[in-house]
């Protein structure tokens, strides 16, 4: 075993007795715990609790449980000023340092507990980058809130702060939202990031049944944590690793769930990032063709009017790929962290609602939820989230009203400077022009409260938080820091869009471009210190649009 090199070494065995390990401790497998708990994100306060039952389930098991602690950061709470632009970073910080954890104490398996938007995908890269066996138990999605007899959620009082800035609602009504929205811990309830990666870390087979939807708040929970517990034991056993379970199906698999459930476009990031670390290539070809013939069939906020509870009542997301099974579109012949393989796991998980997980005979569209699209305007790529896109906003065609940051954009939608029609591109916000490629959900929600989510475009070098709805097409590569075309860009220039069709096309000739290219001048990033700038330094969006290569 890995961890031979400590346990059967006098000077480390005086270490270990200094933790209070006894000998027979130390004749166990020894399994890390990656715990992400902290006081601060939301989705994180109550993973102590998932951590103390997975440590009972491994010893249960006959395993040693050892905690060791990984980094998260809310995007919600980093949302609006300077802290967003090191949330993406997060996911490299997470990856290296449990990296160097694992491999400098010889642990011989990991069971690893996250939850929100990076701390996700940055745990999943290191299990790939480390190949011990591995498993995943996530610490839920909250409950949805209520205002108004109906549920809410995070992108609700985003959108009602927006309806306020407009003089939509009332300031009472605002606290409102405010005070119900987010009822409870755990990751915010609709299918954002965090509940999106979590539900494709099962699609991916790296986490068990209900990883993604059990509520963070149920006792089910607790339960998940434990048979994880449990569970990292007989993969060991087995010799069951990441890269086993994580492969170009896999992968595929995830890309096909994605369309279905409506993830949000961070998983176009995450998805690539993780495959890298396994050795794979996944290109954003390979998601139009499987968005083409995969029909969405859920529409969760902020799509729509349901939740991460309903998800689960209905059967969670082994029910989302029954369902889709049906149409022959998985590979169910491969090995997961059950120790089954996908086919064996979904067999008897059936639709309990159809209408929160649509059928595949009336689904919501017969593409999937994400599109990539390609133009003059993004040679590289683009992603918008369709399946929240207003049918009457999948073709538009307006005039660019054009800014350099994010809070010049907010300032104008606000003060009622953008009208019906309009196209907002805002730029200079990438990975390196940032830098830090920034969630623009504070514009989107702007647009969106001021009763322009029908008529008003938005889109960007920036990328865009789960909870984000319209018509918002972000992730434009190359970005405007390293001359992409949306550096180029005139006021009031016409842009034409057609989701459908996958394009995005700035009416402007190649002779004109060409023009503008020669006059453009390259400007200083906008690095701050420390962690950022090194970040600012290394990163590339060069590779087909939405992927991050730290060279």
């Amino acid at each position: 075993m890995n961890s031979d090199a400590v346990t059967k070494s006098v000077p480390q065995r005086a270490l270990f007795h200094a933790l209070g390990l006894t000998d027979e401790e130390l004749e166990r497998p020894l399994i890390g715990i990656v715990g992400s708990q902290n006081e601060i994100v939301p989705g994180h306060m109550n993973l102590d609790k998932i951590v103390e039952a997975v440590k009972a389930g491994v010893s249960m098991a006959g395993g040693t449980p050892i905690v060791f602690p990984a980094i998260a950061v809310c995007d919600g709470l980093a949302m609006g000023h300077r802290g967003m632009k090191y949330s993406l970073i997060t996911r490299e910080l997470i990856a290296d340092s449990t990296e160097a954890m694992a491999i400098a104490h010889a642990f011989d398996a990991l069971v690893m507990v996250p939850n929100c938007d990076k701390n996700v995908p940055g745990l999943l890269m290191a299990a790939a980058r480390l190949n011990i066996p591995t498993i995943l138990v996530s610490g839920g999605p909250m409950l949805a809130g209520r205002v108004d007899g109906q549920k809410t959620s995070f992108s609700s009082v985003s959108e009602a702060s927006g309806a306020y800035r407009a003089g939509k609602i009332t300031k009472e009504k605002l606290l409102e939202y405010e005070n119900r929205v987010c009822p409870t811990c755990g990751s915010c309830s609709g299918m954002y990031t965090a509940n999106s990666m979590n539900c494709l870390t099962e699609v991916l087979g790296m986490g068990l049944k209900g990883n993604g939807t059990i509520p963070a708040v149920y006792s089910q929970r607790l339960q998940l944590a434990k048979h994880a517990g449990m569970k990292i034991m007989e993969l060991l056993k087995r010799n069951i690793r990441p890269r086993d379970i994580m492969t170009e199906g896999a992968f595929r698999n995830a890309l096909t769930i994605d369309m279905a459930l409506g993830c949000s476009t961070n998983s176009i990031l995450h998805l690539p990032a993780i495959a890298h670390e396994c050795g794979i290539s996944l290109n954003l070809d390979i998601a139009n063709e499987i968005s083409d013939k995969t029909p969405n069939l859920c529409h969760l906020a902020p799509a729509g009017h349901t939740y991460m509870e309903d998800l689960n009542e209905a059967g969670g997301v082994y029910a989302v790929m029954h369902e889709i099974n049906k149409l022959g579109l998985l590979q169910t012949d491969l090995i997961t962290c059950t120790g089954k393989t996908v086919g064996e796991n979904i067999a008897n998980c059936m639709n309990r609602n159809p209408e929160i997980i649509r059928p595949v005979e009336n689904p919501y569209s017969k593409t999937g939820g994400i599109a990539v699209l390609r133009g003059n305007l993004a040679p590289d790529s683009c992603v918008v989230k369709r399946s929240a896109v207003a049918p009457e906003m999948l073709k538009h065609e307006g005039p660019a009203r054009v800014f350099d940051s994010e809070e010049e954009a907010i300032d104008a939608i606000t003060s009622g400077k953008i009208v019906p029609g309009d196209v907002v591109v805002i730029r200079y916000e990438g990975p390196k022009g940032g830098p830090g490629m920034r969630e623009m959900l504070n514009p989107t929600s702007a647009i969106m409260g001021a009763g322009l989510g029908s008529s008003v475009a938005l889109i960007t070098d920036g990328r865009f938080s789960g909870a984000t709805r319209g018509a918002a097409i972000g992730h434009v590569s190359p970005e405007a820091a390293v001359g992409g075309n949306i550096a180029l860009v005139e006021e009031g220039d016409r842009i034409q869009i057609d989701i459908m069709a996958n394009t995005i096309h700035l009416a402007v000739s190649d002779e004109e471009l060409k023009k503008r290219r020669e006059n453009w001048k390259p400007r200083k990033p906008k690095i701050t210190e420390g962690a950022l700038a090194r970040y600012a330094s290394m990163v590339s969006s060069a590779n087909k649009g939405a992927i991050l290569e730290i060279k």
